[in-house]
């Protein structure tokens, strides 16, 4: 008999395929990472920190010794170091099969910015990843069924965060709230990936999109939260990471999907729970609102994608 939730064990078989897993030294990444690589598939762990990566790589090693992983170092609030981590990669690899947009930062107490002096959240959960894609995009698109899954958060429709893409102050310069500029660059996941796939089926590329939010994971992210979060909600409201991965895993490996599928819990208002096809925000899917956070994106990395 069918299992009625999707957990790990529906995943298909992935032994040659190359999956590049952005994060995957804590928490979510590390998980899908570990996950992943038990299916068979060629794993690209990327870390800021590549201390940190190799003792997560040493990790997996120890659990599972015929792991395939490769670890690569990436600063996703760097554009310089994603430049440099695609030509690395270009010269390494000529196949992608999946891209996992997972890496992210959520609410430092204080005002933080990237290298190139953006908002530390939209800068690297959004402009990072939305750079990184791009680099990749010539290797994504001629990979048979090639598949960029991208990691967003509930947050992006709580409306106590006010959820919206801030033209006016994409930096939050003028008054830096930590919870709406979270929220600000998980719409912009979104945002990006329906735009995305929009954008590869107006020019035949095969290449699909999907996306996935975690519920209330319990993981290194709320370490910046506050205690309520970080400590007692944690431990009472979140679940496992086991769990909480399951979404992003699905939106990275169900087969015969179209692109522009977004997965997430279903229980406790999206919070708990195994993985189904959910709805994100009427404002995730404004077309025009996409096109405009596009271009502003282009202009913002000085990349212009090429379809």
């Amino acid at each position: 008999m069918k299992n009625v939730n999707w957990t790990a064990e529906n995943i298909p078989p992935q032994n040659g395929k190359t999956i590049l897993i952005t994060g995957a030294n804590s928490g979510l990444g590390f998980e899908a990472t570990k996950v992943l690589s038990k299916k068979e598939a060629h794993i690209i762990m990327t870390a800021r920190n590549l201390q940190k990566g190799n003792e997560a790589l040493e990790a997996i090693k120890k659990e599972n010794p015929s792991a395939k992983l490769h670890l690569m170092q990436l600063d996703l609030a760097d554009f310089n170091s994603i430049r440099e981590f695609s030509d690395e990669f270009h010269s390494k690899y000529s196949k992608l099969d999946v891209l996992v947009n997972n890496a992210g930062v959520m609410n430092p107490p204080k005002r933080e910015v990237t290298k190139q002096n953006f908002e530390v959240q939209f800068g690297t959960n959004h402009l990072g990843h939305f750079l990184l894609t791009g680099l990749l995009l010539d290797i994504l698109k001629y990979t048979p069924n090639s598949r960029i899954s991208v990691q967003s958060s509930i947050v992006h429709k709580t409306e106590s965060m006010k959820p919206d893409i801030h033209f006016d102050d994409l930096n939050f310069e003028k008054s830096y709230n930590r919870d709406q500029a979270y929220a600000q660059s998980k719409l912009a996941n979104l945002l990006f990936a329906y735009e995305l796939d929009r954008r590869l089926k107006a020019n035949n590329f095969k290449t699909i999109v999907t996306a996935a939010h975690p519920g209330y994971t319990k993981t290194n992210l709320q370490a910046n939260s506050g205690f309520l979060m970080s400590v007692i909600l944690n431990n009472i409201l979140a679940q496992n990471v086991k769990i909480g991965v399951l979404p992003i895993l699905r939106a990275a490996t169900e087969e015969n999907l179209k692109g522009g599928e977004y997965f997430g819990p279903t229980k406790t208002m999206e919070m708990k729970g195994y993985p189904e096809l959910v709805k994100s925000s009427d404002k995730s899917y404004d077309k025009d609102l996409a096109r405009k956070l596009w271009e502003v994106s282009e202009k913002l990395t000085n990349h212009n994608y090429q379809f």
